[in-house]
C-alpha cells in the first residue's frame, strides 16, 4: 500500500500589503498535521495549537528555529534527541521496519536519529522511510526523523548493512584515492547523495579520513590511502558532493559524518578498536600531526558532523600535553581543545557505536566455546570503571553531542535531573542537532516521492560513470606484453565468470594445457586469529602474504609451471605482499572493487587502468612487522612504492 501525504506546491507570493517582497514557498509534506495560512503562505502547525510559532516559520533561519524549539522541549525530549539508535526491522526481515517498536523509540523515548539496516528495492526503501516518518509526525512536536546509513555504493559489505539493491556500484574509496581525481570524487558524492535522499536517507556515516598507516589494519579498505594531503583533498571532495557544496547543509544535502577523529589507523598489528585486544593505538608526536592533517579537507568543506574514534591514543599529545588514557569520545583534549577550539568545528559530534556499554567478561575474554555475540559488543575504553551514567556525563563534558548505537536514555535523564549535567549544556547539543534538521529541510518535508525512485535509480549516465570508475581505478603493476588480449583465444579462468568471458569473445577451457592464457582473481590474504570475538570473526587480520598452502596461490603456481601466461588481478582491502606472485604473472593488476566486465574491459584494451597505488606494497611480512603502525609507507625496501603504476 502506498503512503499518502499532503504535498503543498511551490508558489511565489506577496508577504504583506505594504512590502513587496517575494518569498519562495517550500514544498510541504505532511500526513495529518494542520496547515496554517498567513498572507497567502502555508506553514505546518507542528504543535497543533493554531498559531504560527517561530520554529514553525520557514522564513526564519535554522538557528532561530532551533533556538525557539529547544526552549519548548522537555528534558526527556531533549535527551532523546541526543541518541542515534537503529531503525528496527521486523523479525528476520531486511525489507520492512517494525513500526510498533519504532513507535516506542520515537514517541516514548523521543529518539529520532536512526541508522537504517534495510536492504530492499529503492521504491520499497522510500515507502518504508515514509512510514517511519509518519510515526514521528505523531509526536508532540512532530520532529522528523534523521535517517542515516553506512556506505552503500561500494563492493565491501559493511558489518550490519545488508547487501543493497539498486544503488549505483562504485569502487571502494581506495579506488578514488588511486585515481586522485577530486572532481570525480565530488561527482560520485553528488550522485550517491541524490540516491540517498531519493529513498529517505539524509545522513551519511562517512567518509573515513583515517590515515592507512598500518597495512594489516582491517579498515584500510574504506580509507583514501596513506598520504595525508591526498586523503584531505579526497575527503573534502566527497563531503562537497554529498552536501551539495562547501557551505554546510541545505535541503538538497546529505549531511556527512566524517570519521574517526583521530589517529584510528595506528593500530599495532592491525588490530581494530571494536575489540578489547585492539583498544590501544600507538603514536608519536610527529605521526599524530599527520593523522590530524588528513581531516583538514573535511573542515574546509564544512562537514556536518564528526565521529570520534574508539581506541586510546598512546604517544599522542595536544598542546604539548599527553592525552588522557580514554577513547576519543571521552577526551576533552581531542573534542574540545583540538576539534572545537583549534579546528573551529561547530557541527555535531556523534560518538561511534557502543562506547557507553559495559564490556563484560564475554567482551574482554570470550572463548571458542563461549564466543562474544553482537549483544556483548561494547567499547568503553579507558572508562570501564565508570557507570553508564558517569560515562554519559564525562562524554558530554568532553564535548560530545550525541551517543551512537544506543537508546538507553534513562541514565542521561537521571544525570540531568540530578544536576550532573546542566540543562544549559543539554540545550547546547540539542541546538546543534535541531539546526541540522531545519537546514536539511526535514521540517518542511521529510517524505519522498516513491515513484521518483524509478528515474533516480535507472540512470544510464550514472551507471556508465560508475562503471568507468571501476575500469580506471584499477592499477597496472606489471605487463610483459600480454595485454591487450585479442578476442577469440582460449582462456582458463579462476574466480572469474565464464559467461562474461564468452561475451567478450573468448573460449573458456577447463584444462590448463588447452589455454592460450589465464585470468586469476585473488584477494589479499587474511586470517581470523580472534574469531571468538564478534568483530574478530568478521574482520580481516593477520598476514598479507601468500603461502604455499593457499589454494588460490596454488592455482597461480600451477599455471606458472604449465607455462600458461597469466593475468592476475588482486582485490586489495589491505596492502597485499605480492613478492611470490610477481614472478609468476605475465600481467599483475590491483583493483579496489571492479566487476568482471570492468576487468575484461582493461584486459581487452577497451579501457585503460589509470590508478596509482594509494599505499605502498611491502616486500615481506618481516618488513611489515618492523614498520611503525602510525607512520605512512615506512616499510623497508617496499616491492612497490606509494603512487606506483606500470603505465
Amino acid at each position: 500500500m502506498k503512503t499518502i501525504f499532503k504535498l503543498l506546491p511551490v508558489a511565489t507570493l506577496v508577504l504583506a500589503a505594504c512590502v513587496s517582497q517575494s518569498v519562495q514557498q517550500p514544498e510541504l509534506g505532511a500526513k495529518n498535521l494542520p496547515i496554517l495560512e498567513l498572507n497567502g503562505l502555508r506553514f505546518k502547525d507542528f504543535n497543533r495549537n493554531g498559531k504560527l510559532e517561530p520554529f514553525e516559520d520557514w522564513r526564519n533561519s535554522p538557528e532561530q528555529r532551533a533556538k525557539d524549539l529547544t526552549t519548548r522541549l522537555s528534558i526527556e525530549q531533549k535527551v532523546g534527541l541526543m541518541f542515534h539508535s537503529t531503525l528496527p526491522n521486523k523479525k528476520d526481515s531486511t525489507t520492512e521496519y517494525d513500526l510498533v517498536e519504532l513507535k516506542n523509540l520515537v514517541q516514548t523515548k523521543h529518539v529520532n536519529h536512526l541508522i537504517t539496516r534495510l536492504a530492499t528495492t529503492p521504491a520499497n526503501f522510500a515507502e518504508q522511510n515514509n512510514l517511519a516518518q509518519q510515526v514521528a509526525e505523531q509526536t508532540e512536536f512532530a520532529i522528523p526523523l534523521s535517517v542515516s546509513s553506512d556506505p552503500r555504493h561500494h563492493f565491501l559489505r559493511v558489518a550490519g548493512t545488508p547487501v543493497n539493491e539498486g544503488f549505483s556500484k562504485w569502487p571502494e574509496t581506495l579506488g578514488f584515492a588511486a585515481l586522485n581525481d577530486p572532481q570525480l570524487t565530488q561527482q560520485f558524492g553528488q550522485i550517491a547523495g541524490k540516491e540517498y535522499r531519493a529513498v529517505g536517507i539524509q545522513v551519511a556515516l562517512s567518509p573515513q579520513a583515517d590515515l592507512a598507516t598500518e597495512p594489516r589494519w582491517s579498515r584500510v579498505t574504506s580509507t583514501f590511502g596513506s598520504n595525508p594531503d591526498v586523503v584531505s583533498q579526497q575527503v573534502g571532495a566527497y563531503i562537497e558532493g554529498f552536501q551539495q557544496g562547501n557551505q554546510g547543509v541545505n535541503p538538497q544535502s546529505v549531511a556527512t559524518i566524517v570519521k574517526h577523529w583521530v589517529g584510528y589507523g595506528a593500530e599495532p598489528n592491525g588490530y581494530d578498536g571494536h575489540n578489547y585486544y585492539g583498544r590501544n593505538a600507538q603514536h608519536t608526536a610527529d605521526s599524530f600531526a599527520l593523522h590530524v592533517k588528513a581531516f583538514d579537507g573535511a573542515f574546509i568543506a564544512s562537514t556536518a558532523g564528526v565521529m570520534p574514534t574508539y581506541p586510546i591514543l598512546n604517544g599522542a599529545t595536544v598542546n604539548g600535553q599527553p592525552l588522557e588514557k580514554v577513547g576519543a569520545g571521552y577526551s576533552k583534549q581531542l573534542l574540545t581543545d583540538l576539534l572545537r577550539n583549534e579546528k573551529g568545528f561547530k557541527g555535531i559530534i556523534l560518538s561511534d557505536w557502543g562506547i557507553t556499554r559495559d564490556c563484560t567478561s564475554q567482551c574482554t575474554n570470550p572463548t571458542k566455546a563461549n564466543p562474544q555475540t553482537l549483544k556483548q559488543v561494547a567499547m568503553p575504553w579507558g572508562v570501564e570503571n565508570l557507570t553508564v551514567q558517569q560515562r554519559y556525563v564525562k562524554a558530554l563534558n568532553a564535548g560530545l553531542d550525541q551517543f551512537g548505537g544506543t537508546d538507553n536514555v534513562e541514565p542521561l535523564q537521571s544525570a540531568v535531573k540530578n544536576g550532573e549535567i546542566s540543562e544549559q549544556r543539554l540545550a547546547q547539543s540539542v541546538q546543534r542537532i535541531l539546526e541540522q534538521k531545519f537546514a536539511l529541510g526535514l521540517f518542511e518535508n521529510p517524505y519522498v516521492d516513491v515513484t521518483a525512485t524509478a528515474t533516480v535509480f535507472n540512470n544510464a549516465e550514472t551507471k556508465a560513470l560508475a562503471h568507468q570508475a571501476q575500469q580506471q581505478a584499477q592499477v597496472l603493476l606489471e605487463n610483459n606484453g600480454l595485454m591487450p588480449v585479442q578476442s577469440g583465444q582460449k582462456v582458463y579462468l579462476h574466480n572469474v565468470d565464464a559467461m562474461i568471458a564468452k561475451q567478450y569473445g573468448f573460449t573458456v577451457v577447463k584444462k590448463r594445457s588447452q589455454a592460450d592464457f589465464a585470468i586469476v582473481r585473488l584477494e589479499t590474504p587474511f586470517e581470523y586469529p580472534h574469531s571468538e570475538f564478534y568483530f574478530g570473526s568478521l574482520q580481516h587480520e593477520g598476514r598479507l602474504n601468500f603461502l604455499a598452502s593457499d589454494k588460490d596461490y596454488q592455482v597461480v603456481q600451477s599455471l606458472a609451471k604449465a607455462h600458461v601466461p597469466t593475468i592476475v588481478s588482486v582485490y586489495m582491502d589491505r596492502p597485499a605482499i605480492l613478492t611470490n606472485i610477481k614472478d609468476k604473472a605475465a600481467v599483475l593488476m590491483v583493483n579496489f572493487g571492479a566487476d568482471d566486465n570492468a576487468l575484461f574491459d582493461v584486459v581487452t584494451g577497451k579501457a585503460k587502468a589509470q590508478g596509482k597505488l594509494p599505499f605502498e606494497l611491502p616486500r615481506s611480512m618481516q618488513a611489515v612487522e618492523k614498520q611503525h603502525p602510525a607512520l605512512p609507507d615506512d616499510s623497508e625496501n617496499p616491492l612497490y612504492p606509494y603512487g606506483y603504476s606500470f603505465n
